[in-house]
């Protein structure tokens, strides 16, 4: 993931509106917007705006049935995104040192 992809995510989620709007989403399976608009008692036109911005992250998909738009997480985003914020904090280096010391040496 390039540095403009972990900005933009990072960015999308320090709202606190769309954060509490996509841990609404990942609680569930699929939900719909109007579903959204009831659990977090915000309008309906405020809840389309943060869903358009937490797709354009590439964070949820939205698909229309009908007159309903059902909206769920992309698992594999917030994956990419966790293992980028590790690289960069070089999390990773420092794991593998602490299980190189772990493991016996033969």
């Amino acid at each position: 993931m390039d540095s403009l992809n972990i900005e933009r995510i990072s960015k999308t989620l320090a709202n606190e509106t769309r954060l509490l709007i996509f841990e609404a989403i990942a609680r569930n399976k699929e939900i719909t917007s109007s579903t959204i608009v009831t659990l977090r008692r915000v309008a309906a036109a405020t809840v389309s705006h943060h869903l358009k911005i937490l797709s354009h992250a590439g964070l949820i998909e939205c698909r229309r049935h009908g007159q309903f738009v059902h909206n769920r997480v992309v698992p594999r985003t917030i994956e990419v995104y966790a293992r980028a914020l590790c690289r960069l904090s070089g999390a990773q280096k420092q794991s593998r040192a602490v299980e190189g010391e772990r493991a016996p040496k033969t």
